[in-house]
């Protein structure tokens, strides 16, 4: 039996800790900023179509999450934020955390316990890297490549991003110095545990610049998850970048021949934030969608959809099969021991000190 609708408003502000007590408290609509694409499909089916049933509320989806410390800038420079609850990666919620842009959470009192009895940090344990982050997954950017197009020796390294006479064609990497830099270094030669203290340095940056300088002209530079997969599927590069699941997608659902390398993917976080500024009523709404979102079943949930694997200790149990393809998803999550056994560790509290930085540098040389 359904529940009437001021007893689900009651529930759902109950459950969110908010000190409203009724639905006119929260607002009856909320945008929501992600990555578009295969990911905004996975949040659209486990987390937004059942929150809106439940509560009623209109959700707007917003794109730009590539986009989203510089947007929150400007809106807050304005003293006009639009936005209601944005997905970002970790490194960009530690700076929008210390430039006062997201709020500050209260992690065992605003979201909900795990499953098995955990608080909510115990449940998220190393994973909350901030005051403001609200973790939703373990994602790695990594490569794909077409198999049609690289002989009859596939590549086993992501150092063939860089090997242009085994693997002649143009590449797609992201539009910016994270990854890049990294995966230039270890391709040049540098210990994995020695990456960021060269990167440190001018000397590191510019041999960094210096190997991706060899393929430059043979690379499509993506600023959208969805680019690479596209781009591969057209047959317009050979191999190239962008996160996991989005490869996962091409594979198994769209069944492109493409083939997955996941020789030093670099593991990241991505969560929520709730940008400072909103009225009571906007930030009463996105404390209790985030609540609802990551519990350990909404979370668990997702998984169904997309390869990544969900940040709750509580959620890990209770991963199946994909939601239409049947097929156990696993085996197909980055810290899958099989797809773990040469991953690169992003250093997101490293990035959140330098991006800005190395983001001028970046720039500077693309227009070189």
């Amino acid at each position: 039996m359904k529940l009437t609708k001021t007893l689900m408003a009651t529930t759902a502000l109950t459950l969110a800790g908010t000190t409203a007590i009724a639905d006119g408290h929260m607002a009856s609509e909320m945008t929501i900023v992600s990555w578009g694409g295969a990911y905004s499909a996975s949040q659209q089916a486990a987390y937004h179509d059942p929150y809106a049933e439940m509560t009623g509320v209109t959700i707007i989806n917003d794109e730009s999450s590539s986009e989203a410390v510089a947007k929150l800038r400007a809106m807050n420079e304005a003293g006009n934020v639009t936005w209601d609850v944005v997905d970002v990666v970790a490194a960009d919620a530690i700076r929008l955390c210390d430039e006062g842009l997201a709020l500050e959470i209260n992690h065992d009192e605003q979201l909900a316990p795990g499953d098995d009895g955990s608080t909510a940090s115990e449940d998220f344990g190393d994973l909350i890297v901030s005051d403001c982050f609200i973790p939703q997954i373990v994602y790695s950017t990594t490569a794909g490549y077409r198999t049609d197009l690289v002989g009859d020796t596939p590549p086993t390294s992501i150092c063939a991003m860089f090997d242009l006479d085994t693997y002649p064609g143009n590449r797609s990497l992201e539009k910016n110095p994270i990854n890049n830099m990294e995966w230039a270094l270890l391709c040049d030669g540098v210990a994995a545990e020695d990456v960021y203290d060269v990167l440190e340095t001018d000397e590191g940056i510019a041999q960094a610049f210096a190997k991706l300088d060899t393929i430059k002209d043979n690379v499509v530079w993506w600023s959208a998850g969805a680019d690479t997969p596209q781009l591969l599927a057209d047959g317009e590069v050979v191999m190239g970048t962008t996160y996991n699941g989005r490869l996962f997608s091409l594979i198994e659902e769209q069944n492109q021949p493409v083939g997955m390398l996941w020789d030093a993917q670099v593991f990241d976080l991505d969560g929520w934030i709730i940008p400072t500024g909103l009225s009571p009523e906007r930030e009463a709404r996105a404390l209790d969608y985030v609540r609802f979102a990551t519990d350990t079943q909404r979370l668990a949930d997702q998984a169904k959809y997309i390869s990544y694997g969900p940040a709750r200790a509580s959620s890990a149990p209770l991963v199946g099969k994909h939601a239409t393809l049947g097929i156990d998803m696993a085996q197909h999550m980055p810290t899958d021991p099989e797809n773990a056994k040469n991953t690169f560790l992003y250093n997101y509290e490293w990035w959140a000190d330098y991006r800005d930085d190395l983001d001028a540098k970046f720039q500077a040389w693309l227009a070189q």
